[in-house]
């Protein structure tokens, strides 16, 4: 950004890399892969599309598309794009793990110029802290300076 000219979030960007891009675009996303690949998963099982919809609609989202068009990945970041983001809902579909796109699409969330300069950023993984750590994330260091209301269950029918 030498020009110096700011980047508003809802600009679209894209990035290529080989036959696979990534987009910002909301209207590109397929709400159906999205969807299908939360509700299964375990941070957000069985949560409604409506749901998912929402989150895409308020979130500054990123898609992993191949040349043909299909989505093979996503994420989000929740952001006051002044001060903290949140990065939630990772993911890149089973069959293209393993080329390195969750790695490009963390470069591609970390380089978006909305989203410099932030004081803090969050997220929550269970399994994927190898992948993070290589962007500085760590460990909560003051724990106890934490707090949350956490309903895992949520979306479950009762």
């Amino acid at each position: 950004m030498a020009s110096g000219r700011t980047i508003d979030a809802d600009e679209v960007l894209e990035y290529r890399r080989g036959e696979f891009v990534i987009s910002t675009d909301r209207d590109r996303l397929s709400l159906d892969v999205v969807h299908d690949f939360l509700t299964n998963c375990c941070w957000a099982k069985g949560i409604p599309r409506e749901v998912v919809a929402r989150s895409i609609k308020h979130s500054l989202c990123f898609g992993i598309y191949e040349n043909s068009g299909a989505q093979v990945g996503f994420a989000r970041v929740v952001s006051d794009f002044a001060t903290v983001a949140y990065l939630g809902d990772v993911f890149v579909v089973e069959s293209h793990r393993g080329r390195g796109l969750s790695k490009w699409l963390m470069e591609s969330i970390m380089q978006h110029p909305a989203l410099q300069n932030l004081r803090r950023w969050i997220l929550l993984t269970r399994d994927a802290h190898s992948l993070y750590s290589q962007f500085g994330f760590t460990p909560v260091k003051a724990p106890e300076r934490y707090m949350e209301l956490h309903r895992p269950d949520v979306y479950q029918k009762s």
